[in-house]
């Protein structure tokens, strides 16, 4: 079976904007001083991180009570001779009852 051949990409991308985003993005890439292709990109890339973070949330191991054991015994383990401040102690309405006692 013959394999599939890519198409080489281009770095040219022919893009076509309604009028009033294309202005939009024309005047806020003024704004910020950098060119409107430059403007797209990050405005792309800002939405790819977003879809991607999404897509992280959905797939991600759920925490299991062994999970979150495991982190408040790492978040509780003392790290120098200085005691927490009171405001550094996790609160204790996000504990369990009955475990963790300040």
């Amino acid at each position: 079976m013959p394999e599939l051949q890519k198409k080489p990409t281009s770095a040219k991308f022919p893009l076509r904007l309604m009028p009033s985003v294309r202005r939009a993005a024309e005047s806020f890439s003024q704004k910020e001083g950098v060119s409107l292709n430059q403007f797209i990109n990050l405005a792309v890339a800002e939405k790819l991180a977003h879809l991607q973070h999404e897509e992280w949330l959905a797939h991600r191991p759920q925490a299991t009570p062994e999970l979150l054991a495991q982190a408040i015994a790492v978040l509780d383990r003392p790290t120098s001779q200085l005691r927490p401040q009171p405001d550094d102690r996790v609160p204790v309405s996000y504990r369990r009852k009955g475990k963790h006692a300040s």
